[in-house]
This record gives C-alpha cells, structure tokens and sequence, in this order.
C-alpha cells in the first residue's frame, strides 16, 4: 500500500537562519541526521526575508515557510496566527500525500506548535510526537501572571495530546511528571547534540594569541559567560562572584558574550568598580563564537534554571574548562570533577570557589576536558540521538497501527478511510483560502478581551 519511508512533519516556530533561541539550531541539527538516515523531513516554520519560503536545503531536508495573516496584537496572538498559517500549509501538503499511505507523523516543538498539531491529529487521525524544550513554570520559578498561565496551559495540553513526549534530560523528565503529571513511561529522554567539528578548525597559537591580545592583556585569564541577559542564566551571579575571584585572581578578565538589554548589568559593573574587568561583547555565533571558547581560560554557565545546557558542550567541544551550577540537567551534562566543575546554583561564594580552583589548577582542568570530549562523542553526537529519535518515531508509528486510532483515520492504513475523509470534510478544508473564518479568541488573542474587562469586578 505504501512505501515504509518514515515522513515527518516537523513544527517548529524558528528555523535558521530565523535563531531566537535553542529550538532552532536543535531542529536544524536533528533534521539533517534523520535525513541521513532516511527518513523524510519537513519542517513547517515562520517565514523570514534572509530565506526563501519554499526551499529543499542540500542536506534533502524539505523547509516550508508560512506567512502570518493578519498583524498580531501582541506574542500570544502572534503564535496564534502561526499555528493558523503552518496548519494551512499542513493540510495542502497532507492532501497531496493521502492517498500514498506513508507512514505520516507530527512533531511539535514547544508549546509554540501545540494548536496547529492538535487540529491536525483530530482531524486526520494521525499521531503527534512532542519535544518539550523548556516549560514556563520553571523559567520564571512559577506562574506569575496571564501570559504565563495560558502559556503553562498550551504545554500541558501538548504533553497531553503526543503520543509521547521527548525531553532532554532526566530533570526535564521529572519536570514532566511534577508539573504536568504526565505519566512516567510517556516519556523518552533524549539529550541534545553538538557538532564538535564546527570547533576543531586550524588555528595556530600566534592566531590565537594575537585574538586574545583583542579582549585581554596578555598576562590576564579569560573568563566567559555565554547566555541570554535573562535572570535565569545567572549572568547575576557571576557578576556577584567576579571581586571574590579578583581579590584573589587580580588577573582577571570577564568576558560577558549575549544579546539583549544590558544597561542595568553595565550600571552595576560600573557601582561595584568592575568596568576594566567586565568586556559585554554583544552576540556572537558561528566562527566567531568558537574563537572565543578557543581564547578562554574557563566558561562558566551559572543559570538558576536549564533543562539541559548546550553551551556547555560547546565550551568542551571547543576544549575549554568548564564551571557550572548544579541547576536542572547541567549536572547531567557536566559530571563534577569529571568533565568539569560544579557549584551550588545561585551562590556566589560557591561559583567563586569552582572559578578559582580551575584557574589554579590548569593540569587537572586539562585531563577534565580530555574527559569530556571523549564523552561527547559517546553520549552527545547528533548521529545517536537522531537514531534514538528514529525509535521514538517507529514505536509511535507501530503502536498507531495497532490502536483503535488506525480504524478511524484518514490515512489509508485501513478499510473506509476515504469515506471518514469526505466525511469530515477534509480536502474542503485544505482548499480554503482562508482560516482565519475560524472563532479566535475574543480581541485576537486570549490575552486582548477589552469588551469584558469593563465588566470584570475584581474581588479582593
């Protein structure tokens, strides 16, 4: 009936070279193992003018790029009418496949591709596999306000609604069953990759040097932090720890690599005596990026919350030592006194401490590294955890077949699945031009609904 190709739909609301995040890079690299190995990938993302809308990359991965109609009113809003567009663009794509009967599956990527997915699997019966990145009750250490709530919602209903869902380490996976009480054996853990060939370019020590001599003197250790100017990355702490370490270490230079707003973190370098110590140098990536792991002495991630830490392999691919909190999966990632060094999560005095020991203690850091690019190729390469994706994948694809779901879906796996298809309409509804007739939540988005604020008496 058809070939046994496996086809997958990957939803995903970034895709280079549109990088917000680590979802994108994630998806770029797990897209193009899985091609390798065969299986048939499309990734369904936000259009962006740096790439064309419909492209097939030369790795075979096949990229469709959806416009938003409309002008959103705000993030939510926004992702609202993305969901609206990649479910449109879906459902023209699975109409032109229907009928072949490939094995046909979802992937969702955060709650960001929840609501296109949800329609999708109701309408044509097929499965969803989520990846959940990051949840929000764990970025803000709670649920704050509005936003929050309806985005910590949208992940429940995603781990709700997979077939199963993939998270990147054992504390995401425990994250999981606290948060959302998903059931235990719902979830798969798969860590994330690096690519440690992007790091292992020829550069000789007088390049090197003379790249140092740019940010530091020459008598000067480098210390780095990599990460978003968000307090959950701890660049905070860092900054709390840097008089300790130069009280003891005077010969020290930090070296502060992100984007975003940073006038308050310069407004406290400047109060606390720092500003010839501090170097902000704005975001970095690609070639230069890995220059900057290659110049320094130690990287340090100090986040009060990561559910995995793909900086930290950067840092050991690139062979630079490296200094973490014990927050979420880093202590899965970084093995302390193994491959690096671990200090208590939002403890200045302790992240001090662990700065200090690998700056005075350059042999030890050194075997720790050769540790930990031997164990990058054992646990972090793209090409084993596509093959584990690929697992995933089959035994989400066999169970379906034998589940009642198989009776009722649209995918022609078995008997009447032409008829159910007239039934619900579904070539109708790949060829309207427009969703937006479907009822959006009142104002555009969840969050807009000035008609009932008025009404609203708040009690106390």
């Amino acid at each position: 009936m058809h070939n046994g190709v496996m086809r997958v739909m990957m939803l995903s609301w970034e895709y280079p070279p549109r990088i917000v995040g680590g979802i994108s890079p994630h998806v770029y690299e797990l897209s193009q193992e899985l091609v390798k190995k065969g299986v048939e990938v499309h990734v369904v993302t936000k259009s962006t003018p740096q790439a064309p809308d419909e492209v097939t990359e030369p790795s075979g991965v096949h990229v469709h790029r959806v416009h938003l109609e409309g002008t959103p009113n705000d993030f939510v809003h926004e992702i609202q009418l993305l969901n609206l567009a990649t479910e449109k663009r879906v459902r023209k794509l699975l109409e032109d496949w229907r009928h072949g009967g490939q094995p046909t599956l979802f992937h969702a990527h955060d709650w960001l591709s929840l609501d296109a997915a949800r329609e999708l699997k109701y309408d044509y019966k097929l499965p969803i596999v989520a990846t959940v990145h990051a949840t929000e009750t764990g970025r803000h250490g709670g649920i704050f306000n509005d936003t929050s709530r309806y985005i910590h919602e949208q992940e429940y209903w995603l781990t709700y609604e997979a077939w199963r869902v993939i998270v990147c380490s054992e504390f995401m996976k425990s994250e999981m069953v606290r948060i959302f009480d998903t059931p235990i054996d719902k979830i798969d853990v798969i860590f994330n990759g690096v690519d440690a060939t992007k790091f292992e370019f020829e550069w000789s020590e007088k390049e090197r040097a003379a790249h140092r001599a740019k940010l530091a003197l020459p008598t000067e250790k480098i210390v780095m932090f990599v990460g978003r100017f968000v307090r959950e990355k701890g660049i905070q702490v860092l900054l709390n720890a840097a008089n300790v370490i130069l009280a003891q270490e005077p010969n020290t230079k930090f070296l502060i690599v992100g984007g975003g707003h940073r006038e308050r973190l310069e407004k406290f370098v400047h109060w606390a005596g720092l500003a010839d110590k501090v170097l902000f140098t704005g975001f970095m990536a690609n070639r230069s990026l890995h220059m900057l792991y290659r110049s320094a002495d130690v990287a340090v991630f100090p986040s009060l919350y990561e559910p995995f830490g793909i900086v930290a392999l950067e840092a050991m691919a690139a062979g630079c030592p490296v200094v973490t909190s014990d927050a979420g999966g880093l202590t899965e990632v970084v093995l302390n006194d193994k491959t690096g060094t671990t200090s208590f999560a939002n403890n200045p005095e302790s992240l001090a401490w662990a700065i200090l020991h690998v700056l005075r203690h350059p042999k030890e850091s050194l075997e720790m590294n050769h540790a930990a690019r031997k164990r990058l190729k054992a646990d972090f390469q793209w090409n084993k955890l596509a093959d584990q994706t690929i697992e995933v994948y089959d035994r989400v694809w066999a169970e379906f077949l034998e589940s009642y779901w198989a009776e009722d879906t649209v995918w022609p796996v078995s008997p009447g699945a032409e008829a159910r298809a007239e039934e619900r309409n579904i070539r109708a509804k790949a060829e309207a031009v427009s969703m937006l007739e479907r009822p959006m939540p009142a104002g555009g988005s969840i969050l807009h609904r000035p008609e009932e604020l008025e009404e609203v008496e708040i009690e106390v």
